[in-house]
């Protein structure tokens, strides 16, 4: 795996990332962090000369990074994508979801170097075995996200959101689901992209006052057999929309590799 790498984007995610590094004594590994140039003076205040930080992606790719970690939102990836893989550089993307928008799918799939697109496991277990079950007969995938009714205010299905009662607010392809609940569907995503693509894969989206906490759920059938992970993942601390553990996947795949190529999912989840 790279020696160094960068991220993108300089919120929760990234905060967690750095703290684990400097708890670690590796923050020799961050090439730096790219954020929009409205904000380098505050990034760079926060950083403290600890890592550079850089207002524009020339400069980020400048540094020799191995391995470029997108942590900022779909916004980051429609602006930064094209020019890291044409650099030829791997891209770590954790606003997966991102990738629904079927147009700018494509552009990234014409792109040269898009095989180093990749995918992290973000706030969920069991992509290994969507990865292994995608070549021995997997038929069927679903992915539902249970949260407690808060979690969905502010989000297309507060409206049918009851306190008093579980509700369906959402069932459809992974695609569909992220179109239309873009800030909340990244793990759906993921799911697809590791199993039968996002126009195959089933996303149900539930508001539950019994639930504790974000609780996603694989469920998969094919000719392998059947299996079913459950993940109570909690939430940031700096930000209850992310979860603490996606900023550890980026860690994980910046250090032992695990993550997987989004092209074979983009292409519909098809046995390579």
């Amino acid at each position: 795996m790279p020696a160094r790498f960068a991220i993108i984007g300089y919120g929760a995610i990234t905060e967690e990332i750095v703290r684990v590094l400097d708890e670690r004594r590796l923050l020799a590994d961050l090439a730096g962090i790219l954020v929009r140039p409205a904000r380098l003076d505050e990034a760079r205040r926060r950083a403290a000369g600890r890592f550079p930080v850089f207002g524009g992606v020339d400069e980020l790719l400048h540094a020799g990074p191995g391995l470029v970690a997108e942590c900022a939102g779909h916004g980051a990836m429609r602006e930064y994508a094209s020019a890291i893989l044409q650099a030829r550089v791997p891209l770590l993307c954790s606003s997966v979801g991102v990738l629904a928008d079927a147009a700018f799918a494509a552009e990234l799939m014409q792109t040269a170097g898009c095989d180093g697109l990749l995918v992290p496991s973000g706030a969920i277990a069991g992509i290994d075995g969507l990865l292994a079950a995608r070549t021995a007969g997997l038929a069927q995938a679903q992915y539902t996200s249970v949260k407690p009714p808060a979690a969905w205010i502010g989000t297309p299905g507060e409206r049918l959101v009851d306190s008093g009662r579980r509700a369906v607010l959402f069932e459809g392809t992974a695609r569909e689901a992220a179109l239309a609940y873009p800030k909340n569907v990244n793990v759906g995503v993921t799911v697809a992209l590791a199993g039968l693509g996002m126009d195959r894969t089933r996303v149900s989206l539930v508001s539950d006052p019994a639930a504790s906490g974000p609780l996603g759920i694989i469920e998969a059938a094919g000719d392998f057999g059947t299996f079913r992970f459950e993940i109570l993942a909690y939430a940031s601390p700096s930000n209850p929309k992310t979860s603490l553990l996606t900023a550890h996947s980026i860690v994980a795949a910046a250090y032992t590799g695990v993550s997987f190529p989004a092209a074979q999912g983009l292409r519909g989840g098809s046995a390579p």
